[in-house]
């Protein structure tokens, strides 16, 4: 009795808040904690399932979220004395992500997804032989102004401003996946960057880190799902 007293008077309501605290929004979320009574007043943590809807993460819209963690270290002892719970270490968490093409608009002006698309940019770019790439970016004013999937493709809609002369840009790839870790970009058409030689550019692909292992990625008529597993650090 004392454990469940625990779990559901302490350390549920501390891990709500603590994953409330990494997102902006959320419209539901459900939690599950597992652990025997020796193990959680120790600090481990066996396991927890998380399932959520419409959640904001850095201006990033998603979807569904599902996830499942395992061998979580925490600061028990802080929680139990109503601190902010915390990781003690990296976990691996695995699960699945869905993100609509309603999700994408409304992320259009994230930071997170305008870092990501300069840095779409960049490697295109670097990849027509331009060298310093960043810095010639660093040189036009671009507005992304859209971006939805198309079955298996992915299309970047935005205006860019370059010496006082605005014109419209558009990107679009089909996206492929190469598990563990690399997308695969194929028949890439860019419209409106005037340092690219060619509206066609070769196949490339794009690394996404050792901290990501995706092993699977659907592209849909108007949804992504994507299932993998990804490394959250302290």
């Amino acid at each position: 009795m004392f454990m469940s007293r625990v779990i559901s008077k302490v350390l549920s309501p501390a891990m709500q808040f603590w994953l409330r605290s990494q997102v902006e929004e959320v419209e539901t979320l459900d939690i599950s904690i597992q652990g025997s009574d020796r193990q959680i007043l120790k600090g481990h943590v066996s396991g927890v399932t998380l399932n959520g809807n419409q959640a904001i993460y850095q201006g990033l819209h998603l979807g569904e979220v599902q996830l499942k963690g395992e061998n979580i270290r925490i600061n028990i002892g802080q929680v139990l004395r109503g601190k902010p719970l915390q990781l003690l270490e990296t976990i691996r968490v695995s699960g699945a992500v869905a993100i609509s093409n309603q999700n994408l608009q409304a992320s259009i002006s994230s930071a997170l997804l305008g870092e990501g698309f300069k840095g779409l940019l960049e490697t295109l770019l670097e990849h027509q032989g331009i060298s310093e790439p960043s810095q010639l970016l660093d040189n036009y004013d671009i507005d992304w102004l859209g971006a939805y999937l198309d079955n298996n493709y992915f299309i970047l809609q935005g205006k860019l401003t370059h010496d006082g002369v605005t014109q419209p840009l558009k990107i679009k790839a089909k996206l492929t996946l190469m598990p563990p870790q690399t997308l695969h970009l194929s028949e890439v058409e860019i419209n409106g960057i005037p340092d690219l030689n060619n509206h066609n550019i070769k196949d490339f692909s794009v690394d996404l880190g050792s901290d990501v292992s995706i092993n699977s990625f659907e592209l849909d008529t108007d949804k992504l799902i994507c299932e993998g597993e990804l490394l959250i650090r302290p």
